[in-house]
C-alpha cells in the first residue's frame, strides 16, 4: 500500500521539484548577471539546461555520503608505518619542488 501512494506522488513531486529549481536558476540568473556583468537573460529551458551542466561538472550524481575519497586516505595513512610516512612525505617533497609543513603544522595530509 506504501509503495502505491509512493508512486502516485513521486511524479509529480520530481515534476514540482524540477519546475522550482529550473525557476529559481532563472530568476536568480536574470536577477545577477545582467545587471552585474551585461550578460543575457535566460529562458526556464536554457536554465534547466544549465541545472543539468552544472550537475554534470560538479554533481555526484548520487553516490552520496560525503568526501569518502578524503576519508579513504586518512584511513590508508593511519595505517601507514612511520617509516612508509616519512617516504610518502619525500615522494610529495620531489614532486611538489620540496613542499615540507612548517613548525607548528601537522606533518599529516588534509
Amino acid at each position: 500500500m506504501k509503495k502505491i501512494w509512493i508512486a502516485l506522488i513521486a511524479p509529480p513531486a520530481i515534476v514540482l521539484f524540477v519546475w522550482l529549481f529550473g525557476e529559481l536558476v532563472m530568476h536568480l540568473w536574470n536577477w545577477l548577471l545582467p545587471p552585474l556583468f551585461g550578460w543575457h537573460f535566460i529562458s526556464f529551458w536554457q536554465a534547466l539546461g544549465l541545472m543539468l551542466l552544472c550537475r554534470i561538472l560538479f554533481g555526484n550524481w548520487g553516490s552520496g555520503g560525503g568526501n569518502r575519497g578524503s576519508r579513504r586516505r586518512r584511513e590508508k595513512w593511519e595505517k601507514m608505518s612511520p617509516e612508509e610516512r616519512e617516504r610518502l612525505r619525500q615522494g610529495w617533497a620531489a614532486r611538489c619542488g620540496g613542499f615540507s609543513a612548517g613548525s607548528g603544522e601537522s606533518k599529516e595530509p588534509a
